[in-house]
């Protein structure tokens, strides 16, 4: 394993290596200005997009503006936003003023928004640049970015593994160095698992503590969209990935679920106690994630943490009813999927329709939905008790490390394999916790993470764990692409 170090020293010539809590200290002391910062990243942007393809939309004009803009605010003596001249790309599926909202579909490439969804206005109130739109697969609906009108992004660790997705493009364009900080959303692993991919952090917040929306403006999201769906940072360190969910956060009246001003989980009871869940009954990890737990357990021991490990067979549970939940309000939209999604989109949703109909039978009918929302409820509850005794849960991201591009499309079989690997990115959404991937190490030349999940509101308590895991493994990222 090799740690890449990212401590630059101000008055580096590559602003774009600075962290996003560097490049916001030294914008607001005067020791460089939101245009050199912003330059910075469009020349990197220039250097390696090309061959990622990770941000589907940049206007420099645009955004040397905007830095001049924030130059100016910082020469008035105003107060500044905590991200004020941070670069920060948004994911092609969030409404920003005067960008398509393509959301990775042909037939959507004139979707030009008029207004900010909320976490975008968020993040512009707090100083950041727009500096990007980042891409993502066909109706946000895989774990591998490509689609038919914006292309396939590459894994700047290796072209021939995902970069994850739905996310992709914004964990590519962290991992290589385009923009410190990027934007994403995670109903099923979109944050967690692109930066696990990338060797960068993601944070999904709690339902509910970033107000944000799913889609174009005046769109009827699903109920699980509405209720599952959250809008979360990926960044190169913890620190950074703090500073994002902070500029992030803040109350808007559009989402429905929102709630402004959420208190802080009340502090756990020392010593701090780990729940080690290795493998909850889905699928079996690799070596690698063994190995990457093992690691995360002993820092987080050596740290003060009581570390058990256990079982939680409620994970597998919540894993399988994503799919009744999710799959049959998204089977309303199939007749538009058939109309003008991609191939890849096609296939991917057949395969989930045929695996999980192993679970579900071919058609579930309304009883099956309204029983399964209310079993959605007694494992919330359920897990909040086990949650009592435990301030956080470390658990694999994925059972395997990135998958090949396209495995989950290759035949019905290999989307069985890549939808049992991805058995926690399903389940914590329909519980609504917070949770977190944050790397541990390189293994066979792709990162090795963890996952982190803590009580509700308890964004603070996982952030806390994952320095510890940070503070022992390093920062992997900025890298060129290999």
């Amino acid at each position: 394993m090799t740690v890449i170090a990212n401590d630059p020293t101000p008055g580096s010539d590559d602003l774009w290596r600075w962290s996003a809590t560097q490049l916001a200290h030294g914008i607001a002391t005067g020791q460089v200005s939101a245009r050199e910062v912003v330059q910075s990243c469009l020349d990197r942007i220039d250097a390696v997009n090309p061959r990622l393809n990770a941000l589907i939309e940049v206007r420099p004009e645009e955004a040397l503006e905007a830095a001049d803009a924030a130059d100016r605010e910082t020469a008035s003596g105003a107060e500044l936003g905590p991200l004020h001249g941070v670069p920060v790309a948004i994911k092609v599926n969030s409404d920003q003023v005067g960008h398509a909202t393509t959301n990775g579909v042909a037939a959507f490439k004139d979707n030009v928004a008029s207004t900010d969804s909320p976490h975008v206005a968020n993040l512009r109130q707090s100083g950041a640049i727009l500096l990007g739109r980042s891409n993502t697969p066909a109706f946000s609906y895989r774990w591998f970015t490509n689609n038919d009108l914006h292309g396939r992004t590459l894994n700047p660790w290796d072209a021939a593994r995902t970069p994850g997705g739905s996310s992709g493009g914004a964990s590519s364009a962290v991992a290589s160095g385009m923009v410190p900080i990027a934007h994403g959303n995670d109903i099923g692993g979109s944050v967690r698992y692109p930066a696990y991919a990338c060797g960068v952090v993601g944070l999904r917040p709690t339902v509910g503590r970033v107000a944000g929306l799913y889609g174009p403006e005046g769109a009827d999201p699903a109920l699980s969209v509405q209720s599952m769906l959250v809008q979360g940072p990926l960044a190169r360190s913890v620190a950074d990935t703090r500073l994002a969910l902070r500029g992030m956060t803040g109350a808007d009246p559009r989402d429905p679920f929102h709630v402004p001003g959420a208190p802080a989980a009340p502090a756990a009871e020392r010593p701090f106690r780990i729940a080690v869940v290795r493998d909850h009954g889905v699928a079996t990890p690799t070596p690698a994630v063994d190995d990457a737990l093992d690691r995360a357990a002993s820092w987080l021991g050596d740290a003060g943490y009581v570390v058990e490990e256990v079982e939680l067979p409620l994970l597998a549970e919540a894993y399988r009813l994503w799919y009744l939940l999710c799959m049959e309000e998204f089977r309303q939209i199939m007749p538009l999927v058939e109309e003008v999604g991609d191939e890849g989109m096609k296939k991917a949703a057949e395969g989930y329709y045929a695996v999980s109909a192993e679970w579900w039978g071919e058609r579930p009918g309304l009883t099956d939905y309204m029983n399964g929302y209310a079993r959605r409820g007694t494992l919330i509850r359920q897990l909040g008790e086990f949650m009592q005794r435990f301030s956080t849960v470390l658990l694999p991201v994925s059972a395997e490390q990135a998958f090949e591009q396209d495995a989950d499309i290759a035949s019905v079989e290999s989307m069985r394999r890549v939808m049992a690997a991805q058995a926690s990115m399903m389940a914590i959404p329909v519980l609504g916790f917070p949770a977190l991937s944050v790397p541990t190490g390189i293994t066979d030349g792709l990162p090795a993470g963890v996952q982190l999940l803590g009580r509700r509101f308890g964004e603070d308590g996982i952030l806390d764990a994952a320095e510890v895991i940070e503070a022992r493994a390093g920062t992997f990222t900025p890298i060129d692409p290999h």
